[in-house]
């Protein structure tokens, strides 16, 4: 699966890689190209909002050639900054959010297709993804690297747009249902993942030190239970 999805990525790097030369001589700003494709995503989940789901993974895939394009212009431009990447995390968790609450919606307010159950899932994958993404801030504010995981999210990403630009309600909206399902239990599933491997890594002997205000040479264990009530 790893070596698919990095195949993918790899391909996609090497088609927008002409565009984001030309961008970066242009002196377009990475943020600008993230800024767009957030607001690529909100029209996607908008779509979905409404009902029209193939419209929605259609526009979905234009964002994530905008999610590969703003690091490769910051790349190229040399133009890769602390603030950059923060802003670029911050606008990825609007955009998942975004996504999750136009299927809720569409499951709460369509006429063919309303769900309770599938609403619920829509909403507990909505938190899973949350869960997800501050798991592994919480470890690299710990000095940890957490990037495990059943699926990540460029191929929960792949999963929300491409069945859906091809599918849309086909099968009297299996498919769709059935992408929804698999991404709220795979995101707890890898949730649940990276909570294990941090507990592994701060309860093995060698335990990683990390600096702390007040106390440079505390285990991660304990600093992270100062942290949490900080």
């Amino acid at each position: 699966m790893k070596s698919l999805w990095d195949g993918i990525k790899d391909g996609a790097l090497r088609l927008v890689d002409p565009v984001a030369g030309a961008l970066a001589r242009m002196g377009v700003s990475p943020n600008t190209l993230t800024t767009i494709g957030v607001l690529f995503t909100v029209v996607a989940a908008v779509a979905f909002g409404t009902g029209k789901i193939m419209l929605g993974g259609w526009v979905l895939s234009i964002t994530g050639f905008f999610d590969v394009l703003d690091g490769g212009v910051a790349r190229r431009a040399d133009r890769a900054t602390v603030f950059g990447a923060f802003y670029d995390s911050t606008l990825d968790r609007v955009g998942d959010g975004a996504l999750m609450a136009g299927l809720t919606v569409f499951y709460a307010t369509s006429t063919r297709f309303a769900s309770v159950p599938l609403m619920i899932v829509c909403l507990v994958g909505m938190v899973g993804t949350f869960v997800i993404s501050y798991t592994r801030a919480r470890a690299e504010a710990l000095g940890l690297d957490a990037k495990v995981g059943f699926l990540q999210r460029p191929e929960r990403f792949v999963l929300l747009a491409a069945p859906q630009a091809l599918f849309g309600l086909a099968l009297e909206g299996r498919v769709l249902a059935g992408i929804v399902v698999l991404l709220a239990v795979t995101g707890w599933i890898s949730a649940i993942q990276r909570i294990l491997f941090v507990r592994r890594l701060t309860t093995t002997e060698a335990i990683p030190r990390i600096r702390v205000v007040g106390d440079a040479s505390a285990p991660v264990g304990q600093q992270a239970s100062r942290r949490a009530h900080s």
